[in-house]
């Protein structure tokens, strides 16, 4: 019998890739493209100095960065992502500090599909403001989204920027938490993860994933603590939420005793906690059970790796 995860889906995000600085560079260090093989291919063909191209951007201009058309743009690969359908992508840097440990692009194509949301929020003048965002077919969310603002606490976005750490909301459609949630629902949207991206300087940048059921960002999600697991270790890690489109929840704070950890170096959220930079995973044996990929992103705070958040399909 076929399961959820068996079959084929058409995903929000077609393209994730990694970019770590190389003395004056940025180099491509893995990615998962699908079925996009000649795409991959210039991808990895390619590098890019700071300002040059959107992962340079993202790294000279030390914030995250949406571009939402390729042609006449400063992104270096058009002629490749027009033949694979891609046309939008978000640039998303890693610092520690002031430090760049990589820059995380994720790339979109547009049609009447596919449904989903990933934005930029930034500080102005004490609320969170919408920096811009790609939303596929979700015209109303989008238009909804450029006009609303968040104070600290409210909202995903103002409770990931009150709180410095990730969360994930559940049934955007129907909770209240949520202030967009007549809009989800129309849109069908249904689960959404915030997270901080802290930069140099004195701007708040929080991101953003709304995912739905039909071109899903992913299949499951994961937060996992760094900071929790110091008392014991500084090489640890523990889950402190997560959700499954098969499993369900994935953390039961009544059962904390149970709780699942990582450990540096060991799998792919070990990895990350060993060298703090982001870790791709495509079409290889070890990742979670049933799934095709994973993206795990690191989230630097005060000098030491606070937190990593994984997505998988």
């Amino acid at each position: 019998m076929e399961t959820v995860l068996d079959a084929e889906v058409r995903t929000f995000i077609q393209v994730s890739e990694v970019w770590v600085p190389e003395g004056d560079t940025l180099v491509h260090a893995g990615g998962d493209y699908g079925t996009l093989a000649a795409f991959e291919d210039a991808s990895r063909r390619v590098s890019f100095a700071k300002g040059e191209g959107l992962p340079g951007k993202a790294w000279a201009e030390a914030r995250p960065v949406v571009l939402k058309g390729f042609d006449g743009s400063y992104f270096q690969r058009i002629e490749a992502a027009a033949e694979a359908g891609l046309t939008s992508a978000v640039a998303i840097p890693v610092f520690d500090g002031k430090v760049l440990k990589a820059v995380l692009v994720v790339l979109c194509g547009d049609d009447d599909q596919r449904t989903g949301a990933i934005e930029v929020w930034h500080e102005n003048d004490g609320l969170l403001m919408l920096d811009d965002g790609y939303y596929g077919a979700a015209k109303h969310f989008e238009w909804v989204s450029q006009h609303t603002h968040f104070p600290r606490g409210q909202g995903l976005p103002g409770g990931v920027w009150s709180s410095h750490t990730p969360m994930l909301m559940r049934d955007l459609g129907s909770g209240y938490k949520f202030i967009r949630a007549d809009s989800a629902a129309k849109a069908g949207l249904t689960t959404g993860l915030g997270l901080p991206i802290p930069v140099p300087g004195d701007t708040s940048f929080v991101l953003t994933l709304l995912s739905a059921q039909g071109t899903p960002i992913a299949r499951r999600f994961e937060i996992w603590d760094a900071r929790a697991a110091r008392n014991g270790s500084a090489n640890e890690a523990r889950l402190v939420d997560g959700i499954c489109a098969r499993d369900g929840a994935l953390w039961d704070p009544e059962n904390a005793g149970n709780e699942r950890k990582a450990v540096a170096w060991q799998g792919a959220i070990g990895r990350v906690l060993g060298t703090g930079v982001p870790v791709i995973e495509a079409g290889k044996p070890g990742i979670t059970a049933g799934y095709a990929s994973m993206v795990a992103l690191p989230i630097h705070q005060h000098g030491e790796l606070s937190h990593v958040v994984a997505w998988y399909l």
